[in-house]
């Protein structure tokens, strides 16, 4: 059920990203949009950050769920205004681009091929393709790790029921006592 919901999830943002208009606008305005939509993004990431620490009944799937919504949104943000700036002024890139080549080229990027066959040409641009680099390592930095800490705090306030089986730990008046567990150990 969780993998059909992320699938729909990035199904469905592609699918706005090639529906919604998006016509050309200056500079100022595509930078606004992208800077709005990133910050709105930040802070629909953080919310799902902290219900997957805090209510997510299953915070490993919450958090694929998390990660299906901001990783697609981050790109598509990014190749929608590469595509307005080049709807704007087409030799602000190497070539003009579609819908298609903005996404392509934004997730070269966010790969780090970088193929060369599509360049900013425009100094304007490439600000605009540096600072998407670095968001791409705070992204995979910072945002992942945040989602991760998420899900480890979450299984840490909810703990699940003990296994069972020949792996299971023996609490009954004869076990001996367990050792500290070395990752909860606070070392002076």
């Amino acid at each position: 059920m969780v993998v059909t919901r992320a699938t729909l999830t990035v199904v469905g943002l592609v699918a706005l990203y090639y529906t919604l208009p998006l016509a050309p606008r200056s500079a100022a305005d595509t930078a606004l949009l992208l800077v709005g939509g990133l910050s709105a993004l930040a802070v629909l990431t953080a919310w799902q950050v902290r219900l997957i620490a805090t209510r997510a009944r299953h915070p490993g799937l919450r958090a694929l769920e998390t990660l299906a919504l901001t990783i697609p949104t981050f790109l598509l943000l990014f190749a929608a205004g590469y595509h307005l700036v080049s709807q704007a002024d087409p030799a602000e890139f190497s070539e003009p681009l579609s819908r298609t080549d903005a996404l392509y080229f934004t997730v070269t990027v966010f790969a780090t091929v970088g193929f060369g066959d599509i360049v900013p040409v425009a100094e304007g641009v490439r600000i605009a393709v540096s600072v998407q680099m670095l968001a791409d390592l705070v992204l995979l930095g910072v945002v992942l790790r945040a989602v991760l800490d998420a899900v480890t705090r979450a299984r840490h306030l909810r703990p699940g029921p003990e296994p069972a089986g020949p792996m299971a730990r023996d609490t009954g008046p004869s076990a001996a006592p367990a050792a500290p567990d070395a990752a909860h150990t606070r070392i002076p």
